[in-house]
């Protein structure tokens, strides 16, 4: 055979790539408790689907004719639940993730791959950004820098984020560069134990700033579930492949498309019989807005995204009638389900998430209003509240509104849509103001002034909490309907189905106007 050498060398290379780092460094990343990616990459992927691109990139020595270093980034095209995908990451196992030249550009082609054939995406992420030694390595002269005309590095990262799901996982140190694109997603998970998230690494940090700090402290998991910055941590790296697996299965391929419709077996009028009470007649009482929430869509599909951070808003994923919707509620059990800074954030960002996906949005509403005090003015709250309200104001997908409890101020704007088709349970109340503030405020005089402030101050509460009677806003139209709390899945039942094919003339890219 002619070619017979380069045919051999073609194995020996991708031999080489196979074994990455080498036995020993293979070791040592299990002695981590870390899988490696190309392990990972199976763990993710259905069985025997993943087909690699660039298998041999990478350096060799022209001198040395037996020298091979694999670029130590891996990627490729596979399959989740025979849905093609995308999916890549760093090799730890070669100078600890930090790119080297083939790596930085099997990475910087991987959004490209996504947005030219339209297909989700799924990075991997255990590394460092560049070196100052460079992606060459130690020795070698320095690459020339890029020209001027040159294509910026994260133009398709951003063309991914508007046009396909993104997913990514930190599932070690995840520093630099790679962090960058780690939060450059629609969804993210870290594991417990073993990942951290950081712009810089403790011997940055200590050399900038002269403090000593370790990993776990700048940025572990319980830095970041509630900084927002990842969206769940989980356990361990299978039950991030589940959760990433879990993620895509309620999404489309893009945005040219519509989120899969599975089959479903749970009764379109299923009518819990503890929703007629699960709201308790004391305003001062909490109720688990979740089990509503489980209650009312289809059994077992409620995907709850980032309950660690914003935890008075409730955000998710979940299916009615097989048909894939945004869930966004509110959790009475943490500030009374007040919309704080990082809360509105929070809504911010699922809202424009749910419109970018054409993802129909139930939204169980318990909202007393933006958050007040000096913290929340310290953090921003009303800027960050305005931006929730405008993103929900202008969003187009198909909107239903189910007011559990609480509608007040100005925070109760983020929960209805244009359009929005809006049910009342019994236990609805709305207004301005919460009966408590409200009254301290439009009585102080009156209380201050009384034989007894605390019963003149409970009278007048229990005078204006009757007038917050649903009833008036059934009669006048203000509600579509004010209904037993059992209907409530049967009434929205009707209501996807609907709105359902309304979709299909959303389809496409979706674009966002200014927000404060």
């Amino acid at each position: 055979m002619p070619w017979s050498e380069q045919i051999k060398e073609i194995a020996r290379r991708r031999d080489a790539a196979r074994r990455q780092g080498g036995e020993s460094a293979v070791a040592r990343q299990h002695a981590r408790g870390r899988l490696t990616i190309r392990e990972r990459v199976e763990g993710l992927l259905d069985p025997g689907s993943f087909r690699e691109i660039g298998p041999i990139a990478g350096a060799s020595d022209p001198d040395d004719p037996g020298s091979f270093t694999p670029a130590n980034f891996v990627l490729g095209f596979g399959k989740i639940d025979a849905r093609p995908v995308i999916a890549g990451g760093e090799d730890f196992t070669i100078n600890a993730g930090s790119p080297n030249l083939g790596g930085l550009r099997k990475s910087i082609y991987t959004e490209e791959l996504a947005c030219q054939y339209r297909l989700p995406l799924i990075r991997l992420h255990e590394g460092a950004g560049g070196s100052v030694t460079g992606s060459a390595g130690k020795g070698a002269p320095p690459a020339p820098p890029e020209p001027v005309f040159h294509p910026h590095r994260f133009a398709s990262v951003a063309q991914a984020l508007a046009s396909v799901p993104v997913a990514t996982a930190a599932l070690g140190a995840v520093a630099g560069l790679p962090a960058v694109r780690l939060v450059s997603s629609h969804y993210s998970v870290m594991t417990r134990r073993t990942a951290q998230v950081l712009v810089g690494g403790p011997a940055l940090v200590e050399r900038a700033l002269g403090r000593a700090v370790d990993k776990d402290e700048l940025g572990g998991a319980q830095v970041h579930e509630k900084t927002g910055v990842i969206d769940d941590v989980v356990e361990d790296e299978a039950a991030a492949f589940a959760a990433l697996r879990g993620f895509l299965s309620y999404l489309p391929a893009n945005v040219w498309v519509l989120p899969p419709v599975t089959a479903c077996a749970d009764p379109r009028d299923r009518a819990d019989a503890a929703l007629a009470g699960i709201v308790p007649a004391s305003r001062r009482q909490v109720f688990d807005m979740r089990a509503v929430i489980r209650s009312v869509i289809d059994r077992d599909s409620f995907f709850e995204i980032g309950r660690r951070h914003g935890a008075g808003q409730i955000t998710g994923l979940g299916r009615l009638l097989g048909r894939p919707v945004g869930i966004f509620g509110n959790d009475c059990r943490q500030l009374a389900g007040s919309m704080t800074a990082t809360g509105a954030r929070k809504v911010r960002r699922f809202v424009e998430f749910c419109q970018m996906f054409h993802l129909p949005v139930l939204n169980f509403v318990d909202e007393p209003g933006f958050m007040i005090g000096p913290d929340a003015e310290q953090e921003g709250t009303v800027r960050a509240g305005a931006a929730a309200v405008l993103a929900v104001a202008t969003a187009t997908v198909p909107w239903a509104s189910i007011i559990v409890r609480k509608s007040m101020g100005l925070g109760a704007a983020a929960h209805y849509a244009s359009g929005a088709f809006i049910l009342a349970w019994p236990s609805a109340e709305t207004g301005a103001l919460p009966v408590e503030g409200g009254v301290a405020i439009a009585f102080r005089k009156e209380i201050d002034a009384a034989a007894d402030p605390a019963a003149k101050r409970a009278e007048l509460e229990e005078a204006f909490a009757l007038r917050r009677s649903p009833f008036p806003r059934a009669e006048a139209l203000a509600v579509h309907d004010l209904i037993d709390p059992r209907e409530t899945r049967a009434r929205l039942s009707d209501w996807i189905e609907l709105s359902w094919p309304l979709l299909t003339h959303q389809l496409g890219p979706t674009g966002f106007s200014y927000r404060p």
